[in-house]
Parts: structure tokens; sequence; C-alpha cells
């Protein structure tokens, strides 16, 4: 009996190279978690360091796996936005193998150079930071009304913010904080005293037509403006705090700044805040999606740059669209609106919007027992500043030539 024989050809594979910590983890920590998690910032623990890594692999791994972290709220079939933080599959597979492999540190010659991180600021440190004058003491228990503090800026010459952050100092109480340009001769709060709180319930008018600087609030990101844009501070102006705080059972003081960077020369493009608003709602008790909408027409041509909605804990989703005609409507964002994490939403490229243009803000609220956060199902809800009442604020950044102002935009 004759027997064929047979050679076998093996292939050598490559072993599998399990991640470790300096090469592969690391960079991933620094780009997508280190802006929020490291001492003083709003994440609950830093994860800058090998060990601090180490510590929390396990619940890394669960969390980017869940794709709750880095939060992102935005539904990725519609648009592309420049700070998108998601993670790529490869990198949540990264931060999975890493503890399943032992966490391995790895050699820390293959480390990227550590991030440089300004001091209590998430932009690079700032040209100037302007702090309310005088703290606001937050009680107890209660709710707080809105508190404003105006401050001179003595600007004896125009100022172009290119970058800035406002930074509360008791962020565990700041519901929401607002800083205006009030320019020189404005009759708004003309009456109000300079550089000491006063409250809501003392203005006789409270209504602005103000441009915005920033807004914050919970896990809200500074601007930072693409090249050769900025915000206008006119010389003489003031800047205007509106601080929403809320109490949490603990007596606290806060002394909220904003910190600028400033164009080094005038900017092609002035940026201005605007928003789509809706305060005439009543949401019936226990409904799980009541739907609340506000519309607008663009008056002058500009570039939309990007969007950050505003409700309060009923909000469950929030969409940005462009009316062509009644039964064509382009969205532009959707998000599953977090309250806990209000974010802006970057266009990666500018999107061009004719003069006549209407854009549509939609706002859904879940008044239902479902929602975890619902203050009180069996309610009726109607617009109010508390965050046992709701909003629904579509703010959304334009870019115009830099010698209109919010007043000559306006003008049809």
């Amino acid at each position: 009996m004759r027997f064929a024989r047979f050679a076998l050809c093996l292939t050598a594979l490559p072993l599998y190279a399990a991640p470790t910590f300096y090469k592969d983890v690391l960079p991933i920590l620094q780009d997508h978690c280190q802006g929020c998690h490291r001492t003083g910032e709003i994440g609950p623990m830093p994860l800058v360091t090998y060990q601090d890594a180490r510590r929390w692999s396990a619940e890394i791994m669960r969390k980017t796996a869940a794709k709750e972290m880095p939060p992102w709220f935005a539904d990725p079939k519609i648009g592309h936005f420049l700070n998108d933080p998601s993670l790529t599959p490869a990198q949540i597979a990264t931060l999975a193998d890493w503890p399943h492999a032992g966490t391995p540190a790895g050699n820390p010659a293959e480390a990227p150079p550590p991030r440089k991180w300004a001091a209590g600021f998430v932009i690079p440190q700032p040209d100037l930071i302007v702090t309310m004058p005088k703290p606001v003491a937050i009680p107890a228990r209660g709710d707080v009304a809105y508190t404003y503090e105006i401050v001179h800026t003595n600007f004896t010459e125009d100022r172009w913010v290119c970058m800035s952050e406002i930074r509360p100092s008791s962020r565990a109480n700041v519901h929401h904080a607002v800083v205006y340009i009030r320019p020189p001769g404005s009759k708004w709060l003309a009456q109000s005293p300079i550089g000491m709180p006063f409250t809501a319930a003392s203005m006789a008018d409270s209504m602005t037509t103000s441009d915005i600087l920033l807004v914050y609030a919970p896990g809200s990101s500074p601007d930072e403006w693409p090249e050769g844009m900025a915000k206008l501070i006119p010389r003489g102006s003031d800047l205007v705090f509106q601080m929403h705080y809320t109490a949490n059972g603990k007596a606290a003081t806060d002394q909220t700044g904003i910190g600028m960077i400033f164009s080094k020369q005038p900017p092609a493009k002035r940026v201005m805040t605007l928003q789509l608003t809706n305060s005439h709602f009543r949401i019936p008790p226990g409904d799980p999606s009541y739907r609340v909408e506000a519309r607008g027409t663009i008056p002058n041509d500009a570039l939309l740059l990007s969007f950050f909605p505003h409700l309060h804990l009923r909000g469950k989703e929030f969409e940005y669209n462009i009316v062509h005609s009644p039964t064509d409507i382009e969205p532009l964002l959707r998000v599953n609106y977090n309250f806990f994490w209000q974010l802006s939403y970057r266009l990666a490229e500018p999107r061009f919007l004719k003069a006549g243009t209407e854009l549509q803000a939609v706002a859904i609220f879940d008044n239902s027992k479902k929602n975890p956060h619902n203050p009180d199902p069996d309610a009726e809800v109607v617009w109010g500043d508390q965050t046992w009442n709701e909003m629904m604020v579509g703010f959304f950044d334009i870019a115009v030539a830099p010698d209109v102002s919010k007043t000559q935009f306006f003008q049809r």
C-alpha cells in the first residue's frame, strides 16, 4: 500500500500584542478624556497617570463600550461635527483589551508628550480673566433667583475674542451661566449696581438684545472659533454675568469668572449667538413625548457655525432643521438630550444660510413616570427659571461681516 505524503506549510502568524498603557491607552485618554478627567475639572477622577487609569480600567472599559463616555449625544446619521469626541471601534477595543490583558504599563519611552493644560482652564492660558467682583452666597435649600453682576471691562479699544471659557468656582451649584456683552450707551440694567450681585426680582428691564459672549451649562465646552472668526467686545462695554444657582443641601459661595483669548488682528468674520425660543407651552401631566417647536427666518446671509440646545430635566430630544418647504425639511442636528451634559455641536464645515432661510428647532419632553429625573410627573409644566419648570431654547452661532452689528443683522 502506498501512501501519499503531504507537506503541511504553516504561515507564521504574528503573535497578539496586548495593548499597553504608555503606547496605546494614554494617547486615547489624552485626546478624549483628560480635558475633563484631571485634577480640578468636572470629571469625578483623574485619568492622567498609569496608576489613575489602572485603578479605573474596568469602569473605563464599561463606559466606553456602552458609548456613555466620552459624552456625545448627536445622531451619527445627521451632520458632521468638529468637536465630536467619540471613540472609534478600534479605540473602544483597545480600552477593553487592556484590562483583559492585565493592564500592562509597557515602556514609558513610548508615551506621547504630556498634554500642557493651562492652570484651571481647558483653553490655553487666557490673555485676560474677568471675575465677578463679589462672591455670591448660595443657600443650602430652596429656590435661588437669577443673580446678576455687572463688570466694567474698561477696554479703551475694541477686543475680538477668539476663545473663551466660563469657570464657576462652585460648579455643583451652577445650573447655567450666561455672560452678555453690554455695549456703551445700552439702557439695559442702566439703574443696576456695578460690581455687586443683584437678583432678577429687582430688575425692571430683564429683556435684552445684547449679544452673548458665552453660555455655560453642566458639561458644556469653551468657545474656540475658526481662524479668522471672533466675537466682538466693543470698547467701553460691560460684561453682565447672569447666574442661575441651585441649592444642593450645603451652603456655598460662588465667584464665577471668564477667561478670554483675543485675536491678534481684526477677523474676517464676526460671530454672533442667536436663539430659537418657545416660551408658550404647557406640557400635560404624564406625557412621555410632548413636542414643542420654534421657527425663525434668517434676515441676511450668514454662515452657520454651531448649536447649543437647552432644556431642563424633562428634556428628551432636540433637533435643528432647515425648512425648505412644508414637505421638505432638512435635518442639521438631532440629539438625545441629557440635562447633565449640555454640549455644543460645532459643524465640521460652516453652512451658508441665504437670507430668508427658515430654521426650525424642535424639542421633545418626557413628563412621564418613566423619566427618572422628572421632578413631578403629575404636574402640568410651563416655562420657568427653576429646574422643576422647563425651558426650550435653541442657541446657535453664526458668522457675518465684521462691521455688522446684531441690530444691523436683523434689519431686513
